[in-house]
Protein backbone atom coordinates (compact mmCIF):
# COMPACT_ATOMS: atom_id res chain seq x y z
CA UNK A 1 0.00 0.00 0.00
CA UNK A 2 1.44 3.45 -0.88
CA UNK A 3 2.50 5.74 1.95
CA UNK A 4 2.05 9.48 1.60
CA UNK A 5 3.91 11.32 4.34
CA UNK A 6 5.02 14.88 3.69
CA UNK A 7 7.81 16.17 5.92
CA UNK A 8 8.83 19.77 5.37
CA UNK A 9 12.40 20.89 5.91
CA UNK A 10 13.44 23.17 8.80
CA UNK A 11 13.75 25.96 6.24
CA UNK A 12 10.00 25.63 5.60
CA UNK A 13 9.07 26.50 9.20
CA UNK A 14 6.53 29.37 9.14
CA UNK A 15 8.11 32.72 9.96
CA UNK A 16 4.82 34.45 10.78
CA UNK A 17 1.58 33.70 12.61
CA UNK A 18 -1.66 34.53 10.80
CA UNK A 19 -4.29 36.78 12.41
CA UNK A 20 -7.73 36.20 10.85
CA UNK A 21 -9.40 39.27 12.42
CA UNK A 22 -8.50 41.80 9.66
CA UNK A 23 -10.04 39.51 7.02
CA UNK A 24 -13.39 39.05 8.77
CA UNK A 25 -16.44 40.94 7.42
CA UNK A 26 -17.15 42.24 10.94
CA UNK A 27 -14.84 42.61 13.96
CA UNK A 28 -15.60 40.39 16.96
CA UNK A 29 -17.42 41.95 19.94
CA UNK A 30 -14.99 43.26 22.59
CA UNK A 31 -14.55 41.85 26.10
CA UNK A 32 -16.36 43.95 28.71
CA UNK A 33 -15.62 45.02 32.26
CA UNK A 34 -18.20 43.23 34.45
CA UNK A 35 -19.04 46.28 36.57
CA UNK A 36 -19.44 48.94 33.87
CA UNK A 37 -20.01 46.90 30.69
CA UNK A 38 -17.39 49.12 29.05
CA UNK A 39 -14.90 47.51 26.63
CA UNK A 40 -11.77 46.14 28.24
CA UNK A 41 -8.58 48.02 27.36
CA UNK A 42 -4.96 46.83 27.26
CA UNK A 43 -4.36 48.21 30.77
CA UNK A 44 -6.99 45.85 32.16
CA UNK A 45 -4.94 42.88 30.96
CA UNK A 46 -1.55 44.07 32.28
CA UNK A 47 -1.80 42.22 35.63
CA UNK A 48 -2.15 38.92 33.76
CA UNK A 49 -0.20 39.14 30.50
CA UNK A 50 3.03 40.76 29.20
CA UNK A 51 2.78 43.66 26.69
CA UNK A 52 3.60 41.61 23.58
CA UNK A 53 0.79 39.14 24.22
CA UNK A 54 -1.66 41.96 24.98
CA UNK A 55 -0.68 43.59 21.66
CA UNK A 56 -1.32 40.30 19.86
CA UNK A 57 -4.65 39.89 21.64
CA UNK A 58 -5.98 43.16 20.20
CA UNK A 59 -3.94 43.23 16.98
CA UNK A 60 -5.42 44.27 13.65
CA UNK A 61 -2.27 43.22 11.77
CA UNK A 62 -2.73 40.27 9.39
CA UNK A 63 0.64 38.72 10.24
CA UNK A 64 2.85 38.71 13.35
CA UNK A 65 6.52 37.79 13.07
CA UNK A 66 7.64 34.76 15.10
CA UNK A 67 10.71 35.67 17.23
CA UNK A 68 13.88 33.77 16.40
CA UNK A 69 14.08 32.32 19.94
CA UNK A 70 10.60 30.87 19.47
CA UNK A 71 11.48 29.50 16.04
CA UNK A 72 14.57 27.90 17.55
CA UNK A 73 12.43 26.07 20.13
CA UNK A 74 9.87 25.14 17.45
CA UNK A 75 12.65 23.37 15.54
CA UNK A 76 12.73 20.68 18.25
CA UNK A 77 9.61 19.22 16.56
CA UNK A 78 8.36 21.45 13.77
CA UNK A 79 7.47 21.21 10.95
CA UNK A 80 5.17 18.30 11.80
CA UNK A 81 4.24 15.61 9.25
CA UNK A 82 1.16 15.51 7.03
CA UNK A 83 0.05 11.93 6.39
CA UNK A 84 -2.48 10.44 4.01
CA UNK A 85 -4.57 7.85 5.86
CA UNK A 86 -4.54 5.20 3.11
CA UNK A 87 -5.29 2.33 5.48
CA UNK A 88 -8.21 4.13 7.10
CA UNK A 89 -9.58 4.92 3.63
CA UNK A 90 -9.34 1.23 2.68
CA UNK A 91 -11.06 0.09 5.88
CA UNK A 92 -13.92 2.52 5.21
CA UNK A 93 -14.19 1.67 1.52
CA UNK A 94 -14.45 5.37 0.79
CA UNK A 95 -13.58 7.34 -2.35
CA UNK A 96 -12.52 10.20 -0.06
CA UNK A 97 -8.85 11.09 0.34
CA UNK A 98 -8.13 11.61 4.05
CA UNK A 99 -5.10 13.56 5.30
CA UNK A 100 -4.13 14.24 8.89
CA UNK A 101 -1.68 16.73 10.32
CA UNK A 102 0.05 14.93 13.18
CA UNK A 103 0.91 17.14 16.16
CA UNK A 104 1.69 14.18 18.46
CA UNK A 105 5.40 14.42 17.58
CA UNK A 106 5.96 17.42 19.87
CA UNK A 107 8.00 16.96 23.08
CA UNK A 108 4.79 16.58 25.12
CA UNK A 109 2.76 14.79 22.46
CA UNK A 110 0.26 17.51 21.50
CA UNK A 111 -0.19 20.82 19.65
CA UNK A 112 -0.10 22.85 22.86
CA UNK A 113 3.63 23.82 22.80
CA UNK A 114 2.88 25.93 19.70
CA UNK A 115 1.53 28.60 22.05
CA UNK A 116 3.22 27.58 25.32
CA UNK A 117 6.67 28.37 23.91
CA UNK A 118 5.89 31.94 22.77
CA UNK A 119 3.96 32.67 25.95
CA UNK A 120 6.91 31.57 28.08
CA UNK A 121 9.31 33.52 25.87
CA UNK A 122 7.39 36.81 26.02
CA UNK A 123 7.00 36.54 29.79
CA UNK A 124 10.70 35.76 30.26
CA UNK A 125 11.70 38.84 28.25
CA UNK A 126 9.68 40.96 30.71
CA UNK A 127 11.46 39.55 33.76
CA UNK A 128 8.55 37.39 34.92
CA UNK A 129 9.70 34.64 37.31
CA UNK A 130 6.65 32.38 37.54
CA UNK A 131 3.67 31.39 35.40
CA UNK A 132 0.40 29.94 36.69
CA UNK A 133 -2.14 28.08 34.62
CA UNK A 134 -4.93 25.53 34.57
CA UNK A 135 -5.12 22.30 32.59
CA UNK A 136 -7.89 19.87 31.74
CA UNK A 137 -6.48 16.55 30.53
CA UNK A 138 -2.93 17.74 31.13
CA UNK A 139 -1.74 18.48 27.59
CA UNK A 140 -1.64 22.23 28.17
CA UNK A 141 -0.07 21.92 31.62
CA UNK A 142 2.61 19.62 30.20
CA UNK A 143 3.26 22.03 27.35
CA UNK A 144 3.63 25.06 29.61
CA UNK A 145 5.86 23.12 32.01
CA UNK A 146 8.08 22.19 29.05
CA UNK A 147 8.12 25.78 27.75
CA UNK A 148 8.94 27.22 31.17
CA UNK A 149 11.89 24.82 31.40
CA UNK A 150 13.20 26.26 28.10
CA UNK A 151 13.17 29.83 29.47
CA UNK A 152 14.02 29.23 33.15
CA UNK A 153 10.59 30.06 34.55
CA UNK A 154 8.76 28.46 37.45
CA UNK A 155 5.43 26.86 36.55
CA UNK A 156 2.42 26.15 38.78
CA UNK A 157 -0.53 24.21 37.39
CA UNK A 158 -4.10 23.66 38.63
CA UNK A 159 -5.27 20.40 37.04
CA UNK A 160 -8.98 19.57 36.93
CA UNK A 161 -9.55 16.94 39.63
CA UNK A 162 -11.30 14.45 37.29
CA UNK A 163 -8.24 14.40 35.00
CA UNK A 164 -5.80 14.61 37.93
CA UNK A 165 -7.22 11.27 39.07
CA UNK A 166 -7.72 9.74 35.60
CA UNK A 167 -4.34 10.70 34.11
CA UNK A 168 -1.59 10.46 36.75
CA UNK A 169 1.19 10.20 34.17
CA UNK A 170 0.35 13.60 32.71
CA UNK A 171 0.85 14.95 36.21
CA UNK A 172 4.18 13.15 36.32
CA UNK A 173 5.18 14.68 32.98
CA UNK A 174 4.50 18.18 34.30
CA UNK A 175 6.57 17.46 37.39
CA UNK A 176 9.33 15.99 35.23
CA UNK A 177 9.63 19.38 33.50
CA UNK A 178 9.73 21.10 36.90
CA UNK A 179 6.12 22.21 37.42
CA UNK A 180 4.22 22.20 40.70
CA UNK A 181 0.79 20.58 40.19
CA UNK A 182 -2.40 20.89 42.28
CA UNK A 183 -5.70 19.05 41.89
CA UNK A 184 -8.47 21.61 41.29
CA UNK A 185 -10.43 22.49 43.31
CA UNK A 186 -7.59 22.84 45.79
CA UNK A 187 -7.25 24.27 49.31
CA UNK A 188 -4.48 26.56 47.96
CA UNK A 189 -6.89 29.32 46.87
CA UNK A 190 -10.05 30.85 48.30
CA UNK A 191 -11.95 29.80 45.16
CA UNK A 192 -10.86 26.19 45.50
CA UNK A 193 -11.42 26.09 49.25
CA UNK A 194 -15.01 27.32 48.82
CA UNK A 195 -15.72 24.71 46.13
CA UNK A 196 -14.34 21.95 48.37
CA UNK A 197 -16.39 23.18 51.33
CA UNK A 198 -19.51 23.02 49.18
CA UNK A 199 -18.63 19.61 47.71
CA UNK A 200 -15.59 17.67 49.05
CA UNK A 201 -15.81 15.29 46.05
CA UNK A 202 -16.03 18.10 43.46
CA UNK A 203 -14.77 16.77 40.05
CA UNK A 204 -13.50 20.19 39.05
CA UNK A 205 -13.87 22.06 35.76
CA UNK A 206 -11.67 24.16 33.53
CA UNK A 207 -13.60 27.27 34.56
CA UNK A 208 -12.87 26.59 38.23
CA UNK A 209 -9.21 25.77 37.55
CA UNK A 210 -8.88 29.04 35.63
CA UNK A 211 -10.24 30.91 38.67
CA UNK A 212 -7.61 29.27 40.89
CA UNK A 213 -4.75 29.97 38.49
CA UNK A 214 -5.81 33.61 38.02
CA UNK A 215 -6.16 34.09 41.79
CA UNK A 216 -2.66 32.69 42.35
CA UNK A 217 -1.13 35.03 39.75
CA UNK A 218 -1.41 38.03 42.07
CA UNK A 219 2.33 38.47 42.99
CA UNK A 220 4.14 41.08 40.90
CA UNK A 221 6.67 38.57 39.55
CA UNK A 222 3.94 36.18 38.40
CA UNK A 223 1.72 36.12 35.33
CA UNK A 224 -1.04 33.86 34.08
CA UNK A 225 -0.90 31.77 30.88
CA UNK A 226 -3.95 30.39 29.06
CA UNK A 227 -3.84 27.39 26.71
CA UNK A 228 -6.86 28.17 24.52
CA UNK A 229 -9.80 30.57 23.98
CA UNK A 230 -7.98 33.93 23.65
CA UNK A 231 -6.96 35.52 20.35
CA UNK A 232 -3.20 35.38 20.91
CA UNK A 233 -3.40 31.66 21.69
CA UNK A 234 -5.30 30.92 18.48
CA UNK A 235 -2.82 33.10 16.58
CA UNK A 236 0.18 31.02 17.69
CA UNK A 237 -1.47 27.77 16.62
CA UNK A 238 -1.77 28.87 12.98
CA UNK A 239 1.64 27.33 12.28
CA UNK A 240 -0.34 24.07 11.96
CA UNK A 241 -2.52 25.25 9.09
CA UNK A 242 0.26 27.20 7.37
CA UNK A 243 2.39 24.05 7.22
CA UNK A 244 -0.57 21.93 6.11
CA UNK A 245 -1.26 24.29 3.22
CA UNK A 246 2.32 24.01 1.99
CA UNK A 247 2.31 20.23 2.37
CA UNK A 248 -0.96 19.75 0.50
CA UNK A 249 0.19 22.14 -2.22
CA UNK A 250 3.28 19.97 -2.78
CA UNK A 251 0.85 17.13 -3.60
CA UNK A 252 -1.39 19.30 -5.78
CA UNK A 253 -4.21 18.87 -3.25
CA UNK A 254 -6.64 21.26 -1.56
CA UNK A 255 -9.18 20.21 1.09
CA UNK A 256 -12.91 20.23 0.45
CA UNK A 257 -13.61 19.61 4.13
CA UNK A 258 -11.51 20.41 7.21
CA UNK A 259 -12.47 18.85 10.53
CA UNK A 260 -10.92 19.43 13.96
CA UNK A 261 -11.92 18.91 17.57
CA UNK A 262 -12.93 21.96 19.55
CA UNK A 263 -12.90 22.60 23.29
CA UNK A 264 -11.73 26.18 23.72
CA UNK A 265 -10.80 26.53 20.05
CA UNK A 266 -7.01 26.56 19.69
CA UNK A 267 -6.57 23.31 17.73
CA UNK A 268 -9.49 24.04 15.40
CA UNK A 269 -8.31 27.60 14.78
CA UNK A 270 -4.71 26.52 14.27
CA UNK A 271 -5.63 24.10 11.50
CA UNK A 272 -8.44 26.03 9.82
CA UNK A 273 -7.62 29.75 10.00
CA UNK A 274 -5.15 29.75 7.07
CA UNK A 275 -7.85 28.00 4.99
CA UNK A 276 -10.48 30.39 6.31
CA UNK A 277 -8.22 33.16 4.95
CA UNK A 278 -8.67 31.57 1.50
CA UNK A 279 -12.44 31.34 2.04
CA UNK A 280 -12.55 35.05 2.91
CA UNK A 281 -10.11 36.40 0.32
CA UNK A 282 -10.23 34.01 -2.68
CA UNK A 283 -12.74 31.80 -4.47
CA UNK A 284 -11.85 28.77 -2.37
CA UNK A 285 -14.77 27.53 -0.28
CA UNK A 286 -13.80 24.62 1.98
CA UNK A 287 -16.26 23.39 4.61
CA UNK A 288 -14.91 23.89 8.14
CA UNK A 289 -16.38 21.58 10.79
CA UNK A 290 -15.75 21.95 14.54
CA UNK A 291 -16.44 18.83 16.61
CA UNK A 292 -17.11 18.96 20.35
CA UNK A 293 -18.20 16.44 23.01
CA UNK A 294 -21.92 15.81 23.50
CA UNK A 295 -21.25 16.14 27.24
CA UNK A 296 -20.00 19.73 26.85
CA UNK A 297 -21.64 21.10 23.67
CA UNK A 298 -21.02 24.85 23.79
CA UNK A 299 -21.25 25.51 20.03
CA UNK A 300 -24.20 23.23 19.36
CA UNK A 301 -26.27 23.80 22.52
CA UNK A 302 -24.78 26.87 24.20
CA UNK A 303 -26.04 30.43 24.02
CA UNK A 304 -24.11 33.16 22.19
CA UNK A 305 -23.96 35.70 24.99
CA UNK A 306 -21.64 37.58 27.32
CA UNK A 307 -20.37 35.38 30.15
CA UNK A 308 -17.39 34.98 32.44
CA UNK A 309 -14.51 32.85 31.20
CA UNK A 310 -14.10 31.31 34.65
CA UNK A 311 -16.35 29.99 37.40
CA UNK A 312 -15.59 32.60 40.06
CA UNK A 313 -16.08 35.60 37.76
CA UNK A 314 -12.50 36.94 37.86
CA UNK A 315 -12.23 37.36 34.08
CA UNK A 316 -13.81 40.02 31.85
CA UNK A 317 -17.14 39.23 30.23
CA UNK A 318 -16.56 37.50 26.90
CA UNK A 319 -19.14 37.22 24.13
CA UNK A 320 -19.00 33.55 23.30
CA UNK A 321 -21.00 30.39 22.92
CA UNK A 322 -21.42 29.36 26.54
CA UNK A 323 -23.15 26.73 28.63
CA UNK A 324 -22.97 29.10 31.61
CA UNK A 325 -19.88 29.73 33.74
CA UNK A 326 -21.41 27.72 36.59
CA UNK A 327 -21.82 24.62 34.39
CA UNK A 328 -19.69 21.71 35.62
CA UNK A 329 -19.16 19.17 32.81
CA UNK A 330 -19.29 15.46 33.50
CA UNK A 331 -15.84 13.88 34.00
CA UNK A 332 -15.52 12.51 30.46
CA UNK A 333 -12.10 11.29 29.32
CA UNK A 334 -11.59 14.11 26.81
CA UNK A 335 -10.57 16.46 29.60
CA UNK A 336 -9.18 19.04 27.17
CA UNK A 337 -12.70 19.64 25.79
CA UNK A 338 -14.46 20.11 29.15
CA UNK A 339 -14.85 23.91 29.00
CA UNK A 340 -18.14 25.73 29.48
CA UNK A 341 -17.39 28.31 26.79
CA UNK A 342 -15.85 28.65 23.36
CA UNK A 343 -13.26 31.07 22.03
CA UNK A 344 -14.97 34.45 21.47
CA UNK A 345 -13.27 34.72 18.08
CA UNK A 346 -14.45 31.26 16.99
CA UNK A 347 -17.91 31.97 18.40
CA UNK A 348 -18.07 35.13 16.29
CA UNK A 349 -16.93 33.24 13.19
CA UNK A 350 -19.58 30.59 13.84
CA UNK A 351 -22.19 33.33 14.28
CA UNK A 352 -21.17 34.70 10.87
CA UNK A 353 -21.94 31.30 9.35
CA UNK A 354 -18.36 30.63 8.25
CA UNK A 355 -17.95 27.36 10.16
CA UNK A 356 -20.19 24.42 11.14
CA UNK A 357 -20.34 22.48 14.39
CA UNK A 358 -21.25 18.96 15.50
CA UNK A 359 -21.19 17.07 18.82
CA UNK A 360 -20.09 13.46 19.33
CA UNK A 361 -20.73 11.06 22.26
CA UNK A 362 -17.93 9.16 24.02
CA UNK A 363 -18.83 5.79 22.49
CA UNK A 364 -18.57 6.97 18.87
CA UNK A 365 -15.44 8.93 19.72
CA UNK A 366 -13.52 6.00 21.18
CA UNK A 367 -14.72 3.65 18.45
CA UNK A 368 -13.20 6.09 15.93
CA UNK A 369 -9.95 6.23 17.93
CA UNK A 370 -9.84 2.44 18.00
CA UNK A 371 -10.28 2.16 14.21
CA UNK A 372 -7.64 4.82 13.61
CA UNK A 373 -5.16 3.04 15.88
CA UNK A 374 -5.76 -0.30 14.18
CA UNK A 375 -5.40 1.12 10.68
CA UNK A 376 -2.90 3.98 10.96
CA UNK A 377 -0.93 2.71 13.97
CA UNK A 378 -1.36 5.88 16.03
CA UNK A 379 -3.37 5.93 19.26
CA UNK A 380 -5.07 9.34 19.16
CA UNK A 381 -5.88 11.28 22.30
CA UNK A 382 -9.62 11.32 23.16
CA UNK A 383 -9.83 14.96 22.02
CA UNK A 384 -8.86 14.46 18.33
CA UNK A 385 -10.80 11.19 18.33
CA UNK A 386 -13.91 13.44 18.29
CA UNK A 387 -12.74 14.87 14.98
CA UNK A 388 -11.91 11.39 13.69
CA UNK A 389 -15.48 10.29 14.46
CA UNK A 390 -16.73 13.06 12.17
CA UNK A 391 -14.07 12.27 9.54
CA UNK A 392 -15.23 8.64 9.46
CA UNK A 393 -18.89 9.63 9.18
CA UNK A 394 -18.17 12.09 6.35
CA UNK A 395 -15.89 9.62 4.52
CA UNK A 396 -18.53 6.89 4.69
CA UNK A 397 -21.09 9.28 3.24
CA UNK A 398 -18.79 10.49 0.44
CA UNK A 399 -19.91 9.63 -3.09
CA UNK A 400 -16.87 11.10 -4.83
CA UNK A 401 -13.17 11.87 -4.30
CA UNK A 402 -13.65 14.53 -1.62
CA UNK A 403 -10.43 15.63 0.13
CA UNK A 404 -10.74 15.65 3.93
CA UNK A 405 -8.12 17.22 6.21
CA UNK A 406 -8.01 16.79 9.97
CA UNK A 407 -5.60 17.37 12.84
CA UNK A 408 -4.56 14.56 15.15
CA UNK A 409 -3.56 17.14 17.74
CA UNK A 410 -2.12 14.69 20.27
CA UNK A 411 -1.30 11.05 20.92
CA UNK A 412 -3.23 8.95 23.42
CA UNK A 413 -0.37 7.02 24.98
CA UNK A 414 -1.21 8.56 28.36
CA UNK A 415 -4.93 7.97 27.84
CA UNK A 416 -4.88 4.18 27.75
CA UNK A 417 -7.10 3.90 30.83
CA UNK A 418 -9.81 5.65 28.82
CA UNK A 419 -9.39 3.22 25.94
CA UNK A 420 -9.46 0.39 28.46
CA UNK A 421 -12.81 1.63 29.73
CA UNK A 422 -14.10 1.64 26.17
CA UNK A 423 -12.86 -1.88 25.52
CA UNK A 424 -14.58 -3.18 28.66
CA UNK A 425 -17.82 -1.34 27.92
CA UNK A 426 -17.69 0.78 31.06
CA UNK A 427 -17.88 4.21 29.42
CA UNK A 428 -20.98 6.22 30.27
CA UNK A 429 -22.96 8.70 28.16
CA UNK A 430 -23.98 11.55 30.47
CA UNK A 431 -26.96 13.82 29.80
CA UNK A 432 -25.92 17.42 30.53
CA UNK A 433 -29.19 19.05 29.42
CA UNK A 434 -30.73 19.80 32.87
CA UNK A 435 -27.50 21.32 34.19
CA UNK A 436 -26.99 23.35 31.01
CA UNK A 437 -30.48 24.83 31.39
CA UNK A 438 -29.81 25.67 35.04
CA UNK A 439 -26.43 27.28 34.31
CA UNK A 440 -27.77 29.30 31.37
CA UNK A 441 -30.51 30.67 33.60
CA UNK A 442 -27.80 32.32 35.71
CA UNK A 443 -25.81 34.11 33.01
CA UNK A 444 -24.60 37.54 34.14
Amino acid sequence: MPQTRINLDESDLPRRWYNVVPDLPEPPPPPLRPGTREPVGPDDLTPLFPPDLIAQEVSSERYVDIPEAVQDAYRLWRPTPLVRAHRLEKALGTPARIYFKYEGVSPVGSHKPNTAVPQAYYNATQGVRRLTTETGAGQWGSALAFACAQFDLECEVWMVRASYDQKPYRRTMMELFGAKVHASPSPETSTGAKALADDPSHPGSLGLAISEAVESAAPSDTRYALGSVLNHVLLHQTVIGEEAQAQLASLGEYPDLIIACTGGGSNFAGLTFPFLRDKLTTRANPRLLAVEPAACPSLTQGRYAYDFGDTAGFTPLLKMHTLGHEFIPDPIHAGGLRYHGMSPLLSHIHDLGLIEAAAKPQSETFEAGLLFARTEGIVPAPEPAHALAAVIAEARAATGPVVILTSVCGHGLLDLAAYGAHLTGSLTEPDPAPRIAAALSRLP
